[in-house]
């Protein structure tokens, strides 16, 4: 089986920075975008992907307007739905919550929002979708360390010691199959 590359790049700077925005759906700063843009000039890629939100979209299309391929938008790459919790900053929520969460999103998700298992099922999904050929996905951080847990097998915990900072990329040497393996190649914050 022949590796192939995919680079997972996290959004620009919000434009409402500071809070937990899974469903929310703000821009990033311009500031940010150019960051991504910045940030991905020089890959050798195929083809773009990118979340429907649009901190992700934006990026994805300015990348695309510097010469590359014009992105498909797929809502499998979004970040985790933080149900009530959407839109909030983390001081905004009960303490003891945010900590349960932290500590077993899985058992512990936010009112109304996505156990940890449904957004790793969702990217799972969204990575067996990919081309198996370069490939450049906007998205988001949650969603980049679901792929990192599906692909290079990091447990939920030890996924919280990745810094994921925006405009984030994480490169990823891919070997196809039933259950797609990888070996990260790059990591640039």
């Amino acid at each position: 089986m022949t590796p192939w590359t995919l680079h997972l790049l996290r959004h620009g700077a919000p434009a409402l920075p500071g809070r937990l925005m899974g469903r929310t759906d703000c821009g990033s700063t311009p500031e940010g975008i150019a960051a991504c843009v910045a940030r991905a000039a020089g890959l050798d890629i195929e083809h773009i992907v990118s979340s429907d939100l649009q901190r992700a979209r934006h990026a994805a299309a300015a990348i695309a307007d510097a010469g590359r391929i014009w992105p498909a938008i797929d809502p499998r790459w979004r970040e985790l739905d933080f149900g009530a919790w959407d839109g909030l900053a983390p001081d905004e929520v009960e303490s003891g919550a945010m900590l349960r969460f932290w500590e077993d999103p899985d058992a512990n998700p936010p009112p109304g929002g996505e156990r940890w298992s449904e957004l790793v099922a969702r990217v799972s999904a969204a990575i067996a979708a990919l081309e198996p050929s370069p490939t450049l996905v906007v998205t988001h951080g949650g969603a980049i360390r679901a792929a990192l847990h599906l692909l290079c097998g990091f447990g939920q915990h030890k996924l919280w010691a990745f810094d994921l900072p925006y405009a984030a990329l994480v490169s990823l040497r891919v070997w196809p199959g039933e259950k797609p393996s990888a070996q990260i190649s790059g990591l640039v914050t």
